[in-house]
């Protein structure tokens, strides 16, 4: 198959550097590369191109590197935008915009007015926008004023996954995400302070070294707070250190202060795995619900660690409500989407623009 049904089309991608480094994982490297993979299945020439930089906090070396790239593509090509190269580049992909079909690829919205601006500008020039939520949609078509015809959706998949064994007290906590303030470790730790009355230990899977002063303040409350024995910060895993991870864990805990989608639940969804984590951005449409309309997990406000404790301590020390729970995620399990959903919604916006009919 073709990219439209006649010769493979070209699409030149570009994608922040060492998305395939397993020393720094997260959902966007993931969701890029099985999306470029994917698209090639499809049919499609894909020409990579990494750029070097602190994106989406790049330095004006970075934006000239990323010109000369831009400068090597040939004029009418179509090309994908990571969106957190994207954020941060409209001196460099606005006047880009003018002689190439410039598609973003946006996993999160930038935070902040500053960031948001300068983002806003790129997306207002893209011919298309892919993003990975409906609440990312959402706010791109409210705040941004986006065209709503040309903000696309195309949600993560999630693999296939054995059946996590889980524990009868169901004490085996697990975080992944990067340690970063967005990821409310801190509240996670503050939760976790009120629990010493019981029985629990936490694992919290995710880089360090993506911010390491606030890694750094992070463990120094986890020292102060008397929890070393019990939470671990053992850094990034990937592959079998955290398919590892999740088969060991009775409960995934997201403390997360936004989230665009939560790749993170759909993974412990598909082992079986609750969620008890923030109602915040697209997670909870992540979580979702049973055909009977079961949520498998407990979802509280962003920020209050007093509610999060309270989820906590009701999934601890409620045998009902771990059964329940964990017979609703097996269930939601089944329901899950494939990368090649993900691949196919993409491949059609991208299709729709080569042939010249809207997708």
């Amino acid at each position: 198959m073709t990219a439209t049904g006649g010769p493979p089309a070209t699409l030149h991608v570009v994608v922040p550097e060492g998305i395939d480094d397993p020393a720094r994982p997260s959902g966007g490297n993931v969701y890029d590369r099985r999306l470029l993979d994917g698209l090639r299945t499809r049919g499609w020439r894909v020409r990579e191109h990494a750029v070097p930089g602190a994106w989406p906090r790049a330095d004006q070396r970075d934006r000239a590197r990323m010109a000369e790239v831009l400068g090597s593509v040939p004029d009418g090509s179509l090309l994908l935008v990571d969106g957190l190269v994207a954020a941060d580049a409209p001196e460099v992909l606005v006047p880009a915009a003018a002689r190439l079909r410039l598609v973003v690829l946006l996993h999160m919205p930038a935070p902040g007015p500053g960031v948001a601006d300068r983002e806003r500008a790129v997306l207002a020039a893209a011919v298309a926008v892919v993003a990975t939520s409906d609440s990312t949609r959402g706010l791109l078509v409210g705040r941004d004023r986006l065209d709503p015809g040309l903000v696309h959706v195309a949600e993560p998949g999630v693999d296939p996954a054995p059946l996590a064994a889980g524990t009868t007290t169901g004490g085996a906590l697990l975080s992944v995400a990067a340690v970063t303030p967005g990821k409310g470790h801190d509240v996670l730790l503050d939760a976790l302070a009120d629990l010493r009355d019981l029985a629990w230990r936490c694992l919290c899977v995710g880089s360090l070294t993506r911010d390491p002063d606030w890694a750094a303040r992070t463990l120094r409350q986890s020292r102060m707070a008397g929890l070393d024995a019990r939470v671990d910060f053992p850094g990034a895993r990937s592959g079998a250190g955290l398919a590892a991870a999740y088969a060991g864990a009775d409960v995934l805990v997201l403390a997360t202060r936004s989230e665009s989608y939560g790749m993170v639940a759909a993974e412990a969804l598909a082992r079986g795995i609750p969620v008890i984590g923030s109602d915040v951005g697209g997670l909870p449409a992540t979580v979702g619900r049973t055909s009977e309309g079961r949520v498998p997990g407990l979802l509280v406000p962003p920020g209050d660690a007093g509610a999060l404790a309270g989820a906590l301590r009701s999934w601890l020390e409620d045998d009902g409500v771990r059964r329940d729970l964990r017979a609703a995620a097996r269930e939601r399990r089944l329901s899950l989407s494939g990368w090649a959903d993900t691949t196919d919604r993409v491949h059609a916006v991208l299709a729709g623009l080569t042939s010249g009919v809207a997708a």
